[in-house]
């Protein structure tokens, strides 16, 4: 009997798995972080995956707050070389 094949995490995903959408929004002051994301959920389709990456420290509380009134679901939060970063998934 043979041992069973190493968990591959890309075939535990269903095949209809949206790709993710990355934003880059380093460098843009407040409010535009939260204004560009709401603007850029709008395209990504439900169920994807919206990655926004920004420098404002105010996002820390704008995305959270926007994320939360329009019904989408945070993810994560990070911060990663210098940038907080934000996983929503677009109800």
């Amino acid at each position: 009997m043979s041992s069973p094949a190493p968990w591959n995490a890309t075939a535990a995903m269903p095949a209809d798995t949206q790709p993710e959408t990355h934003l880059d929004l380093r460098g843009l002051k407040c409010p535009l972080p939260a204004l560009k994301t709401r603007k850029a959920l709008q395209a990504v389709p439900s169920g994807g995956l919206l990655v926004v990456a920004c420098t404002d420290p105010l996002a820390v509380i704008d995305i959270p707050a926007l994320v939360n009134q329009t019904g989408h679901r945070l993810e994560g939060q990070a911060e990663e070389a210098g940038a907080l970063v934000f996983r929503i998934r677009k109800a």
